[in-house]
């Protein structure tokens, strides 16, 4: 049993149980690097937390922690999916008013964390039997944030999917012609267990010019 943890803007995982393909599930935990990219461009000029390094600095704010983390998004059922327009700063600033007001790198520690718990998390309440966790997306190259949810799913093997032949960076893009792949050839490109969708289904349109 597998779990591919994709960490962008948004984080998501995909539960691979094992020989049973009809247990595939998949579905967006929360905030992946949205959340730290925007505080890091809005304090350190920069586009990202390069290794966690500003994270790493801060100390956890468990208030702020609390706040972020009591949002119902969190303990709704999967299938279920999210973005950038509703896990951003001003999603934060409305849960915790202060925010402004507490040391930056706290903050920046603080939303490592919340994305490490709500992935381990989901994980925890989704895949409890997960042998081997699988980070790719920009997040797993940020190795403060892949220390902390190691720290969160002890017991689990964490694995790079450059071992099983597709580089970290590359996981997504490949997805995506993959899917590309199964328009072309009128096959399904979905699987209603991890989409919500009441069938297999032939996805996108082609347009021959």
């Amino acid at each position: 049993p597998r779990c591919i943890v994709n960490i962008g803007g948004i984080a998501n995982i995909t539960i691979l149980p094992g020989d049973d393909a009809s247990g595939v599930r998949g579905f967006d935990t929360g905030p992946g690097n949205g959340l730290m990219d925007e505080w890091a461009e809005s304090h350190l000029g920069e586009a990202y937390d390069a290794h966690g390094r500003f994270a790493a600095a801060g100390e956890l704010h468990e208030a702020l922690l609390t706040a972020l983390f009591s949002d119902a998004y969190f303990t709704r059922p999967a299938p279920k999916s999210s973005g950038r327009d509703y896990f951003n700063l001003a999603w934060a600033q409305r849960r915790f008013p202060g925010l402004g007001l507490l040391p930056p790198a706290d903050v920046q520690r603080t939303f490592c964390e919340l994305t490490a718990r709500s992935v381990a998390q989901a994980i925890r309440s989704h895949a409890p039997q997960t042998r081997y966790v699988l980070p790719c997306g920009g997040g797993a190259l940020n190795g403060f944030l892949m220390e902390r949810l190691q720290a969160q799913l002890d017991g689990m093997a964490f694995d790079s999917p450059a071992r099983h032949g597709v580089d970290v960076g590359w996981v997504e893009a490949s997805a995506f012609a993959w899917l590309a792949m199964r328009t072309l050839e009128g096959l399904p490109g979905n699987l209603p267990g991890v989409t919500g969708a009441r069938r297999a289904a032939v996805l996108g349109a082609v347009y021959r010019v």
